[in-house]
C-alpha cells in the first residue's frame, strides 16, 4: 500500500467513538465556548457594539475582538487564535504601520465551522429558559433512592 493508499484510508475511517482517533482532538477544540464566540463575532453574528445588526463576515482587529468577547481573558483570548490560526481556520495578517496593525479572518474552512457553530450558539439562545427551568426543577427534586430514605419509626405495637 503506497503512502497516499494509506492516508486515504485512514481519512476513510476518521470515527471519534475510537479513543485514538485525531478527530477528538478537534472536537475538543471547537466545543470550547470561546472558540464558538470568536467564530460568531468574526463571521459577524450577533449585535455590534452601538448597533443591533448582523452583517457579513469580516476581518477584525485583536482589541475590537476582545472587546466583542465579554469576559475573556488576554491570555486566552491568545491560545484560541493561535490554535484557530493553527487549524487553518483564521487567517492573521500583520500591517506594517505604526503601531503595527494585526487582523483576524476567517478562512473558507473556519467560515464553513461557522455555518454551524452558528445554529448552535443560536439554539442555546433561544433554549436557555428552558434548559434553565430544567436545571431548577433538577435540583429541587428528591434524587434519592427508595434504600437511601430513612425508615418511618414503627408504630407503637
Amino acid at each position: 500500500m503506497t503512502a497516499a493508499q494509506k492516508r486515504a484510508k485512514e481519512k476513510a475511517e476518521y470515527d471519534a467513538f475510537l479513543a485514538n482517533c485525531p478527530s477528538r482532538l478537534l472536537l475538543d477544540r471547537i466545543s470550547d465556548k470561546w472558540v464558538t464566540l470568536v467564530l460568531a463575532a468574526l463571521g459577524s453574528d450577533g449585535p455590534h457594539p452601538g448597533e443591533d445588526r448582523r452583517g457579513d463576515p469580516r476581518a477584525m482587529r485583536y482589541s475590537e475582538l476582545s472587546r466583542r468577547l465579554s469576559g475573556v481573558s488576554q491570555k486566552m483570548l491568545t491560545q484560541t487564535l493561535r490554535s484557530l490560526e493553527r487549524d487553518g481556520l483564521l487567517t492573521r495578517t500583520v500591517t506594517p504601520t505604526v503601531p503595527v496593525t494585526v487582523t483576524y479572518e476567517l478562512t473558507d474552512l473556519g467560515l464553513s465551522l461557522h455555518g454551524v457553530m452558528r445554529g448552535i450558539k443560536g439554539w442555546a439562545e433561544a433554549h436557555m429558559d428552558e434548559v434553565l427551568a430544567n436545571r431548577r426543577e433538577y435540583d429541587t427534586a428528591d434524587r434519592s433512592t427508595p434504600a437511601d430514605r430513612p425508615t418511618p419509626p414503627e408504630s407503637g405495637r
